[in-house]
């Protein structure tokens, strides 16, 4: 008999115990840091039992936030700068989760996978290039065979690249984790995530799998943080203090809200590729709005983001009863939340917390589940969605 690869034995191992402890990872558009997710798993698909065990966001150094934003969303990048980060993102986030195994004192030989979504640099459905001889596209980067190296941990990344590859558009995946964190039979219930880009998963109180929506709506927190950076010198607007101490300028609101993504059929995806302070500029030059004042700008753009998420609710889900539940950096913009409350009063509004999820580390557990399933899951059918397995495996030696 041959002899077997120790690595494949490795990862045969994995797969076949009962329970697992897995790390997931997520550093989104908004670049605030990196959230880290220690989970342990029981089971795979709709039966899986998990546990969250400990959760640490740690803020990224404004130098590395810099250096990401060199290439960040731009049609015109340095290359060089792209493969260095590409494998310095990987080292990076790999001391990053040492250090917080470390702080937990968890023996990193005792982690069976971490599952990474990498730092995503550019998001290119075909919605949005329009090159008819081009596929969907996405890149994220953050190698994973640097982050397994690292650790000593078998890594699970790129996520994205099957989805595509299969006909999706890489994006939103929270559909499978929704499902299984989220439904609850009889409840008409909504999972919003508002980080740099709003997405949410309708899943309906009947339980039916054909109505179930997993889409991007619009941008969440990207614009708002850019012109916080821009013209504040700060990260966030940190309880909105910017934005209520501004006023909406319904003009520049309506050009904002006038665009044919808006209008298409859902499930749909998008980015900063398009919502950039350029798509703010340029709805500004028609306006005539280029110089109103920097708080009213902010309070403009945090309106933008409330009023599509609740035009594209309005629109789009027809139940009675709805229960949102919010989860992201959006579920603290107090601007935000408290314009849907008002606007969807008749809708039940809640952070995930009250699901016993904390809102900050949902979309590390998502991560976390997805590399549960790409260990010892099968394909899910649910409803009209596809159904695949994604994650590329990054063995430590």
């Amino acid at each position: 008999m041959l002899p077997f690869n120790q690595n494949l034995q490795q990862l045969f191992n994995i797969a076949q115990k009962n329970k697992k402890l897995g790390i997931g990872l997520m550093s989104g558009t908004s670049l605030d840091g990196l959230d880290i997710a220690l989970c342990s798993f029981t089971g795979s698909g709709l039966q899986t039992q998990f546990e969250l065990l400990q959760f640490i966001t740690i803020p990224y150094l404004q130098s590395f936030k810099d250096e990401v934003q060199q290439v960040f969303a731009r049609k015109t990048a340095d290359l060089e700068q792209v493969t260095l980060l590409n494998a310095f993102i990987g080292n990076y986030h790999g001391q990053l989760v040492l250090e917080a195994l470390a702080g937990w004192g968890v023996d990193a030989g005792t982690v069976d996978f971490i599952a990474s979504h990498g730092q995503t640099i550019y998001h290119a459905p075909q919605r949005l290039h329009h090159r008819a001889n081009y596929p969907n596209a996405t890149l994220q980067i953050g190698d994973g065979d640097h982050l397994a190296v690292k650790t000593g941990i078998l890594t699970i990344s790129d996520f994205r690249q099957k989805h595509i590859a299969a006909g999706g558009e890489g994006a939103p995946l929270a559909l499978y984790g929704d499902v299984l964190l989220g439904s609850k039979p009889g409840e008409n219930r909504i999972l919003l995530n508002i980080g740099g880009i709003a997405n949410l998963t309708y899943l309906p109180a009947n339980g039916d799998a054909n109505q179930i929506l997993c889409t991007d709506i619009g941008p969440g927190n990207t614009l708002i943080d850019a012109a916080c950076r821009k013209f504040f010198n700060t990260a966030y607007d940190k309880d909105s203090a910017i934005a209520y101490g501004g006023k909406v300028n319904e003009d520049l609101l309506r050009a904002l809200l006038n665009h044919a993504f808006f209008e298409e059929a859902a499930p749909k995806t998008t980015g900063p590729e398009l919502f950039g302070l350029a798509y703010v500029e340029q709805a500004q030059l028609r306006t005539g709005t280029e110089h109103i004042k920097n708080e009213d700008l902010v309070s403009t753009l945090s309106m933008f983001t409330a009023v599509a998420i609740e035009h594209f609710i309005r629109t789009n889900i027809k139940a009675h009863d709805l229960h949102v539940f919010i989860s992201g950096g959006g579920a603290r913009n107090p601007f935000v939340i408290n314009y849907l409350k008002q606007a969807l009063a008749d809708t039940q509004i809640a952070d995930t917390g009250s699901l016993g999820i904390d809102p900050d580390a949902k979309e590390a557990i998502l991560f976390a589940l997805l590399g549960n399933e790409a260990l010892c899951g099968e394909p899910m059918t649910i409803g009209n969605n596809l159904a695949v397995l994604m994650g590329k495996f990054s063995f430590a030696h």
